[in-house]
């Protein structure tokens, strides 16, 4: 058996259970967008790693090297935002191919450099290796959150509203555009250059406005699956109600693609999904005062049945579609 024979989702359930017991201090493990740790007392760290790698998350036809080094610190400060966690410190490991230009390499450090900037992240070391393959870009990031102010996708209980940061599919939808020839436009950008939305989910934790979170690195539906599974429930979505980039959706429906599909399969937009209790509306505005953009939106409900995965339209159910899944036939 292969690891495109097993797919993702099934290889890293092999994987961590040939993993020794977490020790005490480990207070969220393996399986969630970071973990949480406890290294001393009332002191919580929370710890995320991620790589982009070029043919899979980013093609040099289409992204310049400071593109990449945005996108690469990007994707780890999502996984700290899921987490409600402020973003502090990160490692940078670059798996370089020989014939990279030194000028390249400074202009990726520029940009992963300017994203840290942004952020108060201070980069505090990492490795520079050779490989014959592509380039790939490994980031690991570490941050801050309050005693029992993280989220998790386990939180979720049903009767919980799903809410859903900014505009979703962009990402997805610039990606064809690249291909098809365009350098400009929303989506493009949203597809170079995703924006962590660090501020909103600190906001979140510190407020205790959301039961559970997910960054959408691939895709919306994929984070409602792992969610409701993670929390025990099921989940009614109401296609009407996503947020779809008018760009996308406009894109999608010029090539007879059904906008609301490509949009819930579609990943790379790392924006944020939470679960929110219906009684917590007074959290939440204290939410949006602090962080108004970007917007969110409410698009569904959480349920009691676990089997449920639905997105409702105008009253016709359609099963909710599969995200982005490494080594899976349908993303090959």
């Amino acid at each position: 058996m292969t690891v495109a024979d097993l797919g993702e989702h099934a290889l890293l359930a092999r994987l961590l259970s040939r993993l020794p017991r977490p020790s005490g201090s480990v207070l969220v493990g393996p399986g969630d967008d970071a973990a949480v740790l406890a290294p001393v007392r009332n002191e919580r760290l929370v710890v995320t790693t991620d790589a982009v790698v070029e043919g899979v998350h980013f093609s040099r036809a289409f992204s310049t090297p400071a593109d990449i080094g945005h996108k690469a610190l990007a994707v780890n400060l999502s996984d700290l935002a899921a987490m409600a966690a402020t973003p502090r410190w990160a490692l940078l490991s670059l798996v370089l191919p020989g014939s990279w230009l030194v000028a390249d390499v400074e202009n990726l450090m520029d940009g992963l450099s300017a994203l840290a900037g942004r952020y108060g992240v201070s980069v505090v070391g990492g490795n520079i290796t050779r490989t014959d393959g592509p380039l790939v870009v490994d980031v690991t990031a570490g941050g801050e959150v309050g005693s029992r102010r993280w989220l998790t996708r386990s939180g979720a209980r049903a009767g919980d509203d799903v809410w859903v940061s900014g505009t979703i599919g962009a990402a997805a939808a610039g990606v064809e555009m690249l291909r098809a020839g365009l350098t400009e436009g929303l989506c493009i950008s949203r597809q170079r250059r995703p924006e962590p939305r660090v501020r909103l989910g600190v906001a979140m934790g510190r407020m205790r406005a959301a039961r559970a979170a997910m960054d959408l690195s691939d895709g919306l539906a994929d984070a409602l699956r792992q969610v409701a599974a993670a929390s025990g429930c099921g989940v009614r979505v109401d296609g009407n109600a996503l947020p779809i980039a008018p760009e996308a959706a406009e894109w999608w429906r010029g090539r007879s693609v059904d906008p609301v599909s490509a949009a819930l399969a579609g990943g790379e937009d790392y924006e944020l999904m939470f679960a929110i209790p219906k009684r917590g509306g007074g959290r939440l505005r204290n939410v949006t005062k602090q962080v108004a953009d970007p917007p969110l939106t409410k698009i569904g409900v959480f349920t009691k049945d676990a089997g449920v995965l639905i997105v409702d339209r105008d009253g016709r159910e359609e099963a909710l579609p599969r995200g982005f899944e490494h080594f899976s036939y349908e993303n090959r």
